[in-house]
């Protein structure tokens, strides 16, 4: 049996970007929904190859609306204007006008990224702002906390990051944490 060294590698590689966005506790203030613990997530399976952002048409909104709802088993959730779902990530605090997500951690979670300073939606009633990422791009916010896809939610419907190290979770239009379904594994 022939071992190919570079699928190992590339595991490697995944954990470790999966690692840089997940472990310890939130460090969301106590004006947000608490953080639910559950089982922690297993290792990486799938080559890191396979794992690729929302292409740049997924990750910008069509007509005009940043943000839409959807409904999916875990209940109606906020999507952007593709339908791709948008996740809050436990370890951004609110109003801060930052993201916690950075580096390797923004290869797995990019960031939902505004058609304009003013996002628009359609059936989300939580407030909806943006935070300038260092790039000068504008984050998408809802409820004062910025919004992320997950790079292997490859269509809409899919809510593969829910629940990912128990600090990633799918938006309810009001603007709250979706805590439902515990820990993904993957």
């Amino acid at each position: 049996m022939k071992h190919h060294p570079g699928a190992g590698l590339a595991i490697l590689a995944l954990a470790a970007v999966l690692t840089a966005c997940a472990g310890g506790t939130g460090t969301a203030p106590a004006t947000s929904p608490a953080v639910t613990t559950g089982a922690p997530a297993t290792s990486a399976t799938a080559p890191a190859a396979s794992v690729s952002p929302p292409s740049a048409t997924s990750t910008t909104a069509s007509a005009g609306v940043d943000l839409k709802t959807a409904s999916t088993s875990a209940g109606t959730i906020v999507v952007d204007g593709k339908g791709m779902s948008v996740y809050f990530f436990t370890k951004d605090m609110k109003d801060s006008g930052t993201s916690a997500c950075t580096d390797a951690c923004l290869v797995a979670w990019p960031p939902v990224f505004a058609s304009s300073e003013t996002p628009s939606a359609e059936g989300v009633t939580g407030a909806l702002g943006t935070i300038t990422t260092p790039d000068g791009k504008q984050q998408v916010t809802l409820e004062g906390l910025p919004l992320y896809y997950f790079a292997k939610d490859t269509k809409p419907g899919d809510i593969l990051g829910q629940g990912v190290n128990d600090v990633w979770y799918l938006a309810d239009p009001s603007g709250a944490m979706i805590k439902m379904g515990g820990a993904s594994a993957y």
